[in-house]
């Protein structure tokens, strides 16, 4: 089969790959039918964070089951089914209380930007959607994998409420699909951070009551100035550097909640001006896979639509220049066919 691999910063290749099978009998394997290169794939990409040469990458998917192990019993070959980034046994301590990325016996999913991939841990990790889904409603699916559920969480983290002013730092599409989730739990005003224009009409599409294209501390004070000098009750840090979290906690109120999932890239945290700020602060990688049911709920009956941040669709074998798209901001976030 064909499948991206990472030779180096800024070299990122499709090449034939070993086709994937069942090994433990709690394995599925999946044929992608969408896939796509996630803005932290970039740190890689980049350079700045190491990542193993000659490596497969990637770790968004949807996909139909080809085929299950022995100890599968949830889901059956020919289901659309959609995963996480990590797979988890939905059964732990930790998954119990909700926090699926941090399962006992969590693997990270990755070598997803590909024709076919295996997923540990099936029964636990994919949920199916009710029928085979339409064509067009794939992207949107796909988003719930990663983004969406990253958003998702964001919004979950911050204790976003309804009747809530909620800031949201970051206009890539996680920080996009934070404002959604944010709109979508009842917050009366969302506040989205960006300066770029295309990203800002998407925001409002997705519920962005006001925008703001400040940043640092000019970003803050506007916020102050927009909450009559109090800063709002929720923030989503969707970033991950220094910068975007000292923002963050600065246009919190005292009380407010702070959700961040921007890997953290250098971010220092200032504990003195946290503890007199009385801001609360929760994050880390997404629990994508509590949310999937309610999500694929929302997405299938047209409540929500987070496909709309995959600006660029390109066929697998072009790659390369869906990271050089991504790399080079001409594109938000591309969606790959194998």
């Amino acid at each position: 089969m064909r499948g991206a691999v990472f030779h180096a910063p800024g070299d990122v290749r499709l090449e034939e790959r070993p086709a994937p099978a069942v090994v433990d009998p709690g394995d599925a394997v999946l044929r992608t039918v969408a896939t796509c290169v996630c803005g932290s794939d970039l740190w890689y990409y980049r350079g700045i964070t190491p990542f193993p040469e000659s490596t497969p990458i990637g770790h968004e998917y949807v996909g139909v089951v080809e085929e299950v192990g022995g100890e599968v019993t949830t889901i059956k070959p020919g289901q659309f089914v959609i995963g996480s980034f990590f797979a988890s046994d939905n059964i732990c301590p930790n998954c119990r209380a909700g926090y699926q990325s941090s399962c006992l016996h969590r693997e990270l999913m990755l070598g997803c930007q590909a024709e076919l991939v295996r997923v540990p841990l099936a029964d636990g990790t994919l949920v199916a959607t009710p029928g085979e889904p339409a064509a067009e409603l794939v992207p949107s699916l796909l988003a719930l994998s990663d983004v969406m559920g990253t958003g998702w969480y964001a919004a979950a983290a911050a204790e976003v409420k309804p009747g809530a002013t909620v800031v949201v730092v970051g206009d890539g599409a996680v920080g996009l699909c934070g404002v959604l989730a944010a709109a979508q739990l009842g917050a009366e005003r969302v506040i989205a951070m960006s300066r770029h224009e295309t990203r800002q009409r998407l925001a409002s599409a997705f519920g962005a009551t006001d925008l703001v294209t400040e940043r640092g501390d000019e970003g803050v004070a506007r916020v102050k100035d927009m909450t009559d000098g109090v800063g709002a009750d929720s923030v989503l840090e969707c970033v991950g550097t220094h910068e975007s979290m000292l923002q963050a906690l600065l246009s919190t109120r005292p009380g407010g909640n702070v959700g961040f999932v921007g890997v953290p890239h250098g971010a220092d945290l200032p504990v003195e001006e946290l503890f007199y700020s009385q801001v609360g602060l929760r994050g880390g990688p997404a629990p994508v896979r509590r949310f999937l049911p309610d999500m694929i709920e929302r997405a299938w009956d047209g409540r929500i639509d987070p496909g709309k941040v995959f600006d660029l669709t390109l066929p697998l074998e072009q790659v390369a220049d869906a990271y050089r798209a991504m790399d080079e901001r001409r594109a938000i976030k591309v969606l790959l066919r194998p």
